[in-house]
């Protein structure tokens, strides 16, 4: 791999007000070459128009969706924006720190990696998270071990940075939160060289307009089945 590659950043964003501009402002301070690619989802609170300050940068792409699709529909949209040689989503929320994109990029520089994966929970300092988000992450990271092969510490993740022609290469089927065990599991069909490398995550709980829930996890166990056992590579 070449240095200086280009970095594109998507972030997918359904309401979130409340966070969407500092996130932006972090991203943009990352000290490497770079894009922005936002998706409004839909949006049904200030997040639209707080993103519309954007318009004229040059540095940032905005999409906007006239209907909630979801998170992997989001991404689908936003690929065909990417003019990176990398590609990593971001959550619009505060949990993850774009300050940690340097330390999976030099893996693309150094290691000719195809993939990086920022672990949450491989040692790294972190904000204690709550017993049952913490435990669910681990059990499907271990369910989708078993049948990708791969010997991942936090598949759940949001931080997977990933060569572009290798991402675009790959079909994205999910609309909504199974975007990350459908991307693991097609990753691992295609040997991709995949690293991990701990990051700092600041978890949000619900009060604070955490998405996510148990139901997402039930349904990451029927994706991780589907993806790895009932598609071809």
């Amino acid at each position: 791999m070449k240095k200086n590659l280009k970095l594109s950043v998507i972030i997918p964003v359904y309401n979130e007000e409340d966070t969407i501009v500092e996130l932006i402002e972090k991203v943009k301070s990352v000290d490497l070459p770079k894009e922005i690619i936002v998706v409004n989802d839909c949006s049904t609170d200030c997040t639209g128009d707080l993103l519309d300050q954007y318009e004229s940068d040059d540095e940032v792409r905005i999409v906007h969706h006239e209907t909630n699709f979801g998170k992997g529909a989001a991404i689908r949209t936003a690929r065909e924006w990417i003019t990176g040689d990398l590609v990593i989503i971001q959550d619009a929320d505060l949990e993850y720190n774009p300050l940690e994109y340097p330390r999976l990029y030099k893996f693309f520089v150094e290691n000719n990696a195809d993939a990086v994966y920022g672990s949450r929970y491989s040692g790294n300092e972190v904000m204690v998270d709550s017993f049952m988000h913490y435990y669910g992450n681990k059990f499907l990271t271990f369910f989708s071990n078993i049948f990708t092969n791969l010997h991942l510490t936090d598949m759940e993740t949001c931080y997977k940075m990933i060569r572009t022609d290798l991402f675009k290469q790959i079909p994205i089927e999910c609309r909504c939160f199974g975007f990350e065990p459908e991307i693991t599991a097609k990753l691992a069909k295609r040997k991709a060289r995949i690293f991990e490398v701990p990051i700092y995550y600041e978890p949000r709980v619900y009060d604070q307009g955490k998405k996510i829930s148990w139901k997402d996890g039930v349904k990451a166990i029927w994706y991780i089945v589907k993806f790895n056992l009932l598609r071809r590579g």
